[in-house]
């Protein structure tokens, strides 16, 4: 089943032809309904930089344009911010669809952000099968991009709301522009996300690609030149962003513990971590699919062994909330001594800024995530990455990740190098990111705003 809200009223924008290659700007005008201000919550996602104000400036002379953005999960929504903002404080409309797929998730990040939804799909999944999640979000997000009328699609990154997003552009003649394009492994996995990237790719027709590398996958997959822009990560903004926000909170409101986490972080984080103040903190987090039953079950055996072996060591582990993470990972981790036990804090899944905040104050990071990886890069922490290869390869040759798969003793030992050997653990702290500047966003909304 499948249930749609509405929280605007109905766009009726003239039809936009797609421009032919090579790839320029809108040029479109919308001419139909107004949609409502967001709710008068206070803003958290503001900036006063003289690029945003002339930017601001600027788009009283530009036509307006309607934006349609697909969203589905946390990371989709951490990286349309950027962008997102980019684009209102141009003058141009940006629409936020909210498929659903992370709702329990979704609206803390989106009011963090100060970004909607303003359209959203209620789904009720009767089978955890992907082609039923799939069927389900295109017959509603097809008929939300015919009733809405955007000039342009906007989707990010690889999942199923992703595809469907460009699957609908497609169908209703929009042009799709790709946030983070690609990405590739040039392996099945990770699953589905491999195949939704290409996929993606044959329909979209800008191509906002993070690094060289990305470009250079595009074009061997046949992909216009003139359709693809080197624009870097917005996930780099949006960390940098974050960082910046819980420094000004800490420096005008400092916290009560040791830790200085107590106003951002799970009060029960907070109060472990200030317990263990001068410990080194690994931050571990997994939810591949490929990684469910023994491979995650094997990330936390080798966690027990480094707090047998390192005894300055302690672990934060937000779950995910999918059953099969955590009933693979509660049941290692409770069999642990007592001793070792309690120098594991295994939570629930945190919002955005309390990850940061953790990023921030760990030594190193465990994980099977992207985006953390990329996030890791922005604020100089190594990476240990539980897959057997990655779509962000440049970090790994950067030197700011290893790929340690999920086998126990390639997890331990390469952890343990980084705890016992200072010189290793510098080297792995990046003086910038491979992934952007931190400006993506802007270089984003530059070419979609451009009209030759």
């Amino acid at each position: 089943m499948l249930n749609i809200e509405y929280t605007l009223c109905a766009v009726s924008n003239r039809h936009f032809t797609p421009p032919t290659a090579p790839c320029v700007g809108l040029g479109g005008t919308c001419c139909g309904g107004v949609l409502p201000s967001l709710p008068s919550e206070k803003s958290v996602w503001t900036g006063s930089n003289a690029s945003h104000q002339n930017a601001s400036a600027a788009a009283l002379k530009e036509p307006m344009t309607t934006y349609l953005a697909c969203l589905g999960t946390r990371p989709e929504i951490i990286k349309m911010a950027p962008l997102h903002r980019e684009l209102k404080l141009r003058g141009h409309r940006v629409v936020v669809l909210h498929t659903g797929q992370h709702a329990e998730v979704a609206e803390v990040l989106y009011r963090f952000f100060d970004m909607g939804p303003d359209l959203r799909l209620a789904l009720e999944r009767r089978t955890p099968r992907l082609g039923d999640l799939t069927a389900l979000l295109l017959e509603g997000v097809d008929r939300l991009v015919d009733e809405t009328q955007p000039d342009v699609v906007l989707v990010q990154g690889d999942t199923t709301s992703a595809l469907v997003g460009a699957l609908s552009g497609y169908y209703n003649d929009k042009p799709v522009a790709h946030i983070e394009a690609g990405l590739r492994t040039g392996t099945r996995e990770p699953f589905p996300e491999e195949k939704n990237r290409e996929l993606i790719a044959r329909l979209a027709h800008w191509h906002f690609a993070p690094t060289a590398r990305t470009r250079d996958n595009l074009l061997r997959e046949g992909i216009a030149d003139a359709c693809i822009s080197v624009v870097g990560n917005t996930v780099i903004d949006a960390a940098r962003w974050t960082q910046e926000r819980l420094q000004t909170n800490a420096s005008s409101a400092p916290s009560v513990l040791s830790s200085g986490l107590s106003s951002v972080v799970p009060a029960m984080v907070a109060e472990f971590l200030d317990q263990q103040i001068n410990q080194r903190l690994l931050l571990v987090t997994a939810h591949r699919r490929e990684n469910w039953g023994d491979p995650i079950r094997n990330i936390a055996t080798a966690i027990g062994q480094l707090l047998a072996a390192h005894g300055d060591l302690v672990v934060v582990w937000p779950l995910h909330p999918n059953p099969a993470v955590s009933q693979a990972v509660r049941p290692v981790i409770d069999a642990l001594p007592d001793d070792l036990r309690q120098r594991v804090c295994l939570t629930e899944p945190m919002d955005y800024p309390a990850l940061i905040s953790l990023l921030q104050r760990c030594y190193f990071t465990l994980t099977d995530s992207g985006g953390i990886q990329e996030e890791a890069s922005a604020l100089r922490r190594p990476v240990l990455i539980a897959r057997d290869s990655t779509e962000r390869q440049e970090l790994v040759e950067a030197g700011g990740a290893v790929l340690v798969g999920t086998d126990i003793r390639r997890m331990v030992t390469e952890a343990a190098r980084l705890l016992r050997d200072d010189g290793a653990y510098r080297s792995m702290q990046l003086e910038s990111s491979p992934f952007g500047d931190g400006h993506t966003a802007q270089h984003i909304a530059d070419r979609l705003c451009t009209v030759d």
